[in-house]
Order: C-alpha cells, then structure tokens, then sequence
C-alpha cells in the first residue's frame, strides 16, 4: 500500500507547560517521499491549560494539520487512543505520547518497512538498536521484559518491547480491532490482537528513549503493570 498520509495520535493529559515542545519537534520532521502528517491530539480533560495551549499552537501554526479532541471526563491514556484511532484518516498511523521521552526524528526509521513495502505494524523498542537510551529503572526495565517476555508467549510473537509507546499500524487493520481497556492495558491488548489478524506483516526496529522520572511527571506506576499482567491472561488465554 502506498502511504500518502501519517496520523499521529498524541494522548494528552496535563502537558499545556510542555506540550509545545512535542508539536515542534513533530512540525520540523520532514517525512520521506512526501507524506503528510495529521496530527490528532486527545486531551482526556486536563485540569490545567492543555486545551488552551493546544488551541494556541493550532492558530499559531496554521501550516500543522492538528486535530483537537477532547474528553469530558477523565478516562485514561487507552480511551485517548481509542479517541484517536477512530479519527485517524492517513493510510498508517503512529501513537506519540505528549511527552519528550520519544523523538519525532525517527518517524521515518518507523516508515521504512512501511515504504519498502514490507510491513503493517512496526514496533520502537528501547532494548535494541545503537541510538540513546537514558538510564533510569532497572525494576521498570526487568517489569518491562517480563510483561513483553509473557505477551509473546501468548501472542506467539518475539518482541523485545511491547510496552513501547511507538506503535505505528496500519490504519484500517487497527480500526477493525475491538479494543476496550482505558488505561495502561491497551498495550499488550492491541499488540495481542493485532498479531491474530490473519498473515499480520510485524516490524520492530531500534529507536532512542528519554525517559523521565516520576518527578519530571512520569504517570505509570506498579499497579499499572499488575493490570498489564491480567491483560495478558484476559486477552491471550481467553480470547
């Protein structure tokens, strides 16, 4: 298929003092063979002014195609995304958290396997490639490869980071998904279900990662993870 537009899909809760600094690093990526971008921004009813800096930047930046939608309730990152994904129009889409801890530059790298005609998911993980890594957590990183580690085994995949946040997918294949968890359980929920679609195309290349600290605002925590764990069996054992 050939790829004319990229939906970037950014879940959005309490970023308006930082959230700038994710759109112009997305603005400044110019994407190989002429591919557009439609940025679709979710905010899932921030409490401070993420709506009014959003809609800042979109007057600011006329030549951004940005999407605002916004929850009336606070929901969490996974109903964000759902959000997003129905909205999307380009033929692939990729999730972009509000955060700095992933770098728009290597959109393209994501795209590759997409241009040369190869794949319909491809993964960012962390754990491989030559790119920079921020060292933070060693329990978060042992957490990490024991949730990958148990949805592989079910989904009958080898991922080295299914809890990545650059997923990008084939638009109308990942639309097609019923997806239902609202939190942190999207992850191995989507990877689950998008590895049963029958001769699925699945990519994973090397990405970098600036990971924050919970004091830079970091939001998942352990109880996240033990939800991740259920998702697993929920959605692997039982499908």
């Amino acid at each position: 298929m050939k790829i004319t537009k990229l939906s970037i899909i950014i879940p959005a809760y309490n970023e308006g003092a930082t959230i700038h600094l994710i759109l112009n690093k997305i603005k400044n990526v110019e994407l190989a063979h002429s591919v557009e971008k439609e940025v679709i921004i979710v905010d899932d009813c921030s409490s401070d002014n993420t709506r009014e800096s959003i809609l800042q930047y979109k007057t600011e930046n006329p030549g951004l195609n940005i999407q605002y939608f916004n929850h009336t309730q606070n929901q969490g990152k996974g109903a964000a995304l759902h959000t997003g994904i129905a909205k999307a129009t380009g033929e692939y889409l990729i999730i972009q958290d509000a955060d700095l801890e992933y770098d728009p530059a290597e959109y393209n790298d994501l795209l590759k396997p997409v241009y040369n005609g190869s794949a319909d998911v491809v993964y960012g993980s962390r754990f491989m490639g030559s790119n920079p890594h921020r060292i933070l957590f060693f329990w978060h990183t042992i957490g990490n490869r024991w949730l990958t580690f148990l949805c592989n085994m079910v989904s009958n995949l080898n991922l080295t980071d299914m809890e990545t946040c650059y997923k990008l997918f084939n638009t109308s294949m990942v639309q097609q998904l019923a997806l239902s968890e609202k939190r942190f359980g999207f992850e191995p929920e989507v990877t689950i279900k998008i590895a049963r679609i029958p001769r699925i195309r699945i990519y994973e290349v090397g990405i970098s990662y600036y990971g924050r600290t919970y004091e830079d605002g970091k939001k998942i925590g352990w109880k996240d993870g033990v939800r991740a764990i259920y998702c697993i069996l929920k959605y692997g054992l039982f499908k």
